[in-house]
């Protein structure tokens, strides 16, 4: 028998099933998205996960939950503390630009827009990103309809953008290049 003391198993939390479903989604898409293969990838069994999770579409809508909320804490929560609208927008703008991990997941999921989990929470964050433009165009002094607009083509350019570079595969930028681009919408899409 063998006494050399075993190692420690490593104990997940659901946390810990959730980032790493969210990155299989944005590396290989969420019909990629697999219990074994997460498990594989995680180092531990399979059991592990039906400790914190029922099934895969549990863990999918929780891992969605968990990117949906990043975006509406972490980013727009942020981002409405700045009181001045005419610096809040371009903050925006260049946090937005630089949160490559939530770009690569929304690119992913706009993929499958025909999941029955992904298409509400695509609604929601999309109804609730330009809702919060359009407000932040209102307070920088847009006439409303204008200001709806404004907010509708922002989002419909980052949208685009995501598109062309994540989904179709275009040539990548360098960092100077996207900085300049982003210091263009910035000067093309906020009102002096």
């Amino acid at each position: 028998m063998d006494s050399s003391p075993k190692p420690e198993r490593t104990r997940l939390t659901a946390e810990d099933w959730e980032v790493a479903a969210l990155q299989m989604i944005a590396d290989q898409g969420v019909g990629a998205l697999a219990v074994e293969a997460l498990a594989r990838q995680l180092g531990v069994t399979k059991g592990s996960f039906y400790w914190h999770f029922r099934t895969r579409e549990a863990l999918l809508q929780a891992a969605l939950e968990r990117w949906e909320q990043y975006g509406e804490n972490e980013v727009l929560g942020q981002i409405e503390r700045i009181a001045d609208p005419h610096q809040r927008l371009p903050e925006l703008f260049r946090r937005a630009a630089h949160e490559v991990q939530p770009h690569r997941v929304y690119a992913a999921l706009l993929k499958a827009l025909d999941h029955p989990l992904v298409v509400p929470v695509m609604a929601r964050v999309s109804q609730r990103r330009t809702e919060f433009l359009n407000t932040a165009y209102r307070e920088a002094g847009l006439p409303p309809r204008e200001a709806l607009n404004r907010a509708r083509l922002t989002y419909a350019a980052y949208v685009g953008f995501l598109q062309l570079n994540f989904t179709l595969g275009l040539p990548r930028i360098n960092h100077e290049e996207f900085d300049a681009y982003v210091e263009h919408m910035i000067a093309t899409l906020i009102p002096a």
